[in-house]
């Protein structure tokens, strides 16, 4: 094709049914994108082979490259100090540094740093700020020196916004043109892993993407093929539209709860039928972000109408809208007759139209009901053992005794914030949330004062188009003031409590409340003496506020305004007319193009000095590491160098011990936390020993960059339950000594005896984020397998690329039914003369010399896997490959 005056190629999909009889039309159109990937993979071969998958839908590996790659600062920062240690260990090898070069162009993201320290003032954006770059100066000085060292690597400076929103507004293009060599200029969909889960996001857009960890990113940017065995698609037909009264918030936790009842873990979902197009783009932004929740691998929108006007409106090249909108319709890959259906693996219905006002929690997100039966649900919770999943505090839990009384209440909300990940990216949602407060204003309502408000927007562009519109100071006015651009409370950095407010909670032990527009609500994530986390739109996030507790329904309960009348915020809020008409008036492609102008130039990123240079003024091809650093520090992966060759029986296990015996839905966040670094735990003891003082321990998150913090955290989250001990958080019992101590003392010691580990668990073990320091620390701990019931997807990925095996109890074991304690003896063999086993016998010896025998699952799901787990993990597999491709040379 002929396009602006270029010439452009491109594999063309209805020439491939033309050549092969595979029916373009009857594919979901996430598998259309995936099966051009495959033509890219390999158009200079017979792709017949290929083509199987697609056929007979048998879940054989599809090869899948995307054309880009999207990291966030926390597992961008790892990712660099990987590289960086790469380049090294190569050059010491005679090869030249700089041929470590990223394949794939690849944007870097500063989002997940900045915490809240001041919000609902003015001066909160600034301070914030300023703080973040005083705290992470020395991890930004090396991300400022990975842009300047490494090609295709383009960084956004903090302050920018977060990555889906970024990504969603401003990088992603719906297509690419890409550089086929001497072939010429390619047309290509626009595809992206990225290195958090929450990259589905873009899956709205009809971008294909979903999240991989930092160890899987860095593979792909490398130029390593993921081979992805074909998931099934689940097709969820829309149908009707969603009542005046309903919001796209709802609509995603409602997806979420169902979605996660049809069990699509692992699918590919494909949202279909005629309610899609009732849907405005912002507000499938929701549903499609939350696939993680509800367990897929997307949650996918194909290219329409809706997608090419939001390109337009936020402010594309009009060149490249029409290009979309040609390409996609020669590819078939825009939908633009509802009425016809592609073949699904099967379809869900689901009615718009009885969607209804809901929250999600107290811990996990598919945990969803009524807003209007809050109360009850609440008082239920209160009732019952968190074993059972409730919020009654037990015995071992309780970190002090009870304290004298206080006016601070079980449920009473301590945290409402407007969050970036899922919601700031909607007009709508921010317009009504902004609309609501102002007539709560009006009214003479406030915010109670055990309240901590806090407002931070995934991007510029929010609060430029409620400056636009006046609504602002309606948000300020009940405390909610833009206080970053950046991920913070559902991260866990929404910052301290008011003093009064934290001793209330301590001396009480009530149970406080947070209330956030986000994704995820994890126990211990959101601060650790907030026990009930909430998630809902931005709305109900300043109604809950308003009201100040979640004893009732925050739309019903009557509240006294400053004349002393009383009044109920369902009277208050704004209609669905008056959101849509002010939404229109806002629709500016200028204020897009402007936002991200500014996002781009920071003063106190231009004015961080990057990495000391080479002689002449380049920047040093290697890392300049600094051995007092805390924050960045050469990770041990190639210490010493692999020998390049493959272990001969990577699946045999001998004479193991069980570091740790944990029950379901263990996530990363229990695995690896990102937040606050307490001062007695393994991790603040080295911090001390170093000369760190506690005010400047900084978070978790922050020190990704330095493996001696992480392994020391891995598995430390105070909410963490190990069937081991009755004692919470990191703690375990050595074996055979049967001494109490800390997980990481307990590994240590078992590295120094020559003993491996593993960890028993039940479902959906590594749920969460895509947090690849979950698998890292696993594995710098020694552990050398993990048996499960069942694991989240990424998480898997990144335990075989760092040598750790997953294993699946068969046939509906569990630990409870095989009556397994944790204290046995642990032997794992593969049946004999079979080099890559589908399944091993594993053998436990009870202290009583009982025996218990049960197999397992390999899930290593792939070849490429088995080269993985071989030279134990992804990284010494790339070293080895580049030192022969070196010697070669």
């Amino acid at each position: 094709m002929r396009h602006n005056g270029r010439s452009l190629k491109w594999l063309s999909l209805p020439l491939l049914e033309e050549r092969t009889g595979l029916q373009i039309s009857s594919l979901p159109y996430c598998y259309r994108i995936l099966l051009e990937n495959v033509l890219w993979s390999a158009h200079e071969k017979d792709v017949q082979a290929d083509l199987t998958p697609f056929i007979e839908r048998d879940g054989r590996p599809v090869p899948f490259r995307p054309v880009r790659i999207l990291m966030q600062d926390f597992t961008g920062v790892p990712c660099i100090v990987d590289l960086a240690a790469l380049r090294e260990a190569l050059a010491s090898t005679g090869t030249a540094p700089q041929e470590l070069q990223p394949r794939l162009p690849a944007d870097l993201v500063i989002d997940h740093s900045v915490q809240l320290d001041q919000t609902a003032s003015p001066e909160a954006l600034a301070a914030n700020m300023r703080l973040e770059m005083q705290r992470n100066a020395e991890r930004y000085r090396l991300l400022k020196w990975s842009a300047q060292a490494f090609e295709n690597l383009r960084v956004y400076p903090p302050g920018s916004g977060i990555c889906h929103q970024l990504n969603l507004e401003h990088i992603a293009t719906c297509v690419r043109v890409v550089d086929g060599g001497s072939s010429g200029e390619f047309v290509r969909p626009d595809t992206v892993l990225g290195t958090d889960s929450h990259t589905t996001t873009i899956n709205a857009l009809g971008v294909l993407g979903w999240g991989v960890g930092g160890i899987e990113a860095e593979a792909v940017m490398m130029g390593e093929t993921l081979h992805l065995p074909l998931p099934p698609v689940t097709g969820v037909r829309l149908v009707g539209s969603l009542p005046p009264e309903v919001s796209a918030t709802d609509l995603a936790l409602t997806l979420t709860r169902l979605l996660r009842e049809h069990k699509v873990v692992g699918h590919l979902v494909e949202f279909f039928g005629e309610g899609v197009n009732t849907l405005s783009l912002p507000d499938r932004v929701p549903a499609a972000n939350m696939a993680p929740e509800y367990g897929a691998t997307t949650g996918f929108f194909p290219l329409d109408r809706a997608a090419l006007e939001y390109l337009s409106a936020t402010g594309r090249d009009p060149h490249l809208v029409s290009l979309v909108a040609e390409y996609g319709r020669l590819q078939r890959l825009l939908r633009e007759d509802p009425a016809q259906e592609p073949q699904y693996d099967r379809v869900v219905e689901f009615d718009l139209g009885k969607v209804e006002p809901v929250v999600a929690g107290p811990r996990r997100p598919h945990e969803v009901v009524p807003v209007n039966g809050i109360g009850d649900y609440f008082e239920r919770l209160l009732r019952l053992p968190a074993s059972e999943g409730g919020l009654r505090r037990e015995e071992a839990e309780s970190a002090v005794p009870p304290g004298p009384s206080t006016s601070l209440r079980d449920g009473d909300v301590v945290i409402a914030s407007i969050t970036s990940c899922t919601n700031t990216s909607s007009p709508s949602l921010l317009i009504a949330a902004a609309l609501l407060a102002r007539n709560a204003r009006e009214a003479g309502l406030a915010v109670p004062p055990h309240v901590r408000t806090s407002f931070t927007p995934g991007s510029r562009a929010a609060v430029a188009l409620l400056e636009k519109l006046g609504l602002m100071r309606d948000l300020e006015a009940l405390g909610f003031h833009a206080c970053a651009f950046g991920c913070a409370t559902c991260i866990g950095n929404s910052g301290p409590l008011p003093e009064d407010v934290a001793r209330a909670i301590r001396e009480s032990g009530v149970t406080a409340v947070a209330v956030l527009s986000g994704n995820r609500n994890f126990e211990n994530r959101i601060h650790p003496l907030v026990r009930a986390n909430f998630l809902c739109s931005p709305e109900m996030v300043v109604a809950f506020a308003l009201q100040g507790h979640v004893r009732s329904d925050p739309l019903d309960m009557p509240l006294n305004t400053a004349d002393g009348s009383r009044v109920r915020l369902r009277d208050l809020r704004p209609t669905r007319e008056q959101v849509a008409r002010l939404a229109e008036q806002a629709n500016d492609p200028e204020l897009y193009r402007r936002a991200y102008r500014e996002a781009e130039s920071s003063t106190e990123w231009d004015s961080l000095a990057a990495a000391e240079s080479d002689r002449d003024g380049r920047t040093a091809s290697l890392y300049p590491w600094d051995p007092d650093s805390t924050y960045i520090r050469r990770p041990p992966f190639f210490d010493p160098p692999p020998d390049c060759r493959p272990a001969a029986a990577p699946c045999v296990i001998r004479n193991a011990r069980c570091l740790a015996v944990l029950g379901d839905f263990v996530t990363t966040d229990h695995i690896s936390p990102a937040g606050a670094i307490p001062p007695d735990s393994p991790a603040g003891r080295y911090l001390k020993d170093c000369g760190v003082a506690e005010k400047d321990f900084n978070t978790y998150g922050s020190r990704r960059g330095n493996h001696e913090v992480m392994v020391r955290g891995a598995f430390s989250n105070p909410r963490l339950r190990n069937r081991l001990t009755r004692r919470p958080g990191g703690w375990t019992v050595h074996l055979p000594s049967a001494q109490e101590m800390t997980i990481y003392e307990a590994a240590q010691r078992y590295r120094a005896e020559g003993v491996p580990m593993i960890i028993l668990a039940g479902r959906m073990y590594g749920a969460g984020s895509s947090r690849d320091w979950a698998a890292k620390g696993t594995a710098l701990l020694g552990v050398r397998a993990v048996i499960a019931e069942s694991f989240e997807r990424i998480h898997r990925c990144n335990l075989v690329e760092m040598g750790v095996l997953p294993l699946e109890f068969c046939d509906g074991a569990t630990i409870e039914s095989l009556g397994l304690s944790g204290r046995e003896l642990y032997h794992l063999e593969p049946p004999a003369g079979e080099a890559r086993p589908a399944f091993l016998q594993v053998t436990a010896t009870a202290e009583d010399g009982a025996v218990i025998s049960f197999r397992v699952r390999v899930r290593l799901d792939t070849d490429r896997d088995w080269d993985y787990l071989s030279y134990g993990g992804i990284l010494p597999l790339i070293y080895c490959d580049l030192s022969r491709l070196s010697s070669r040379r």
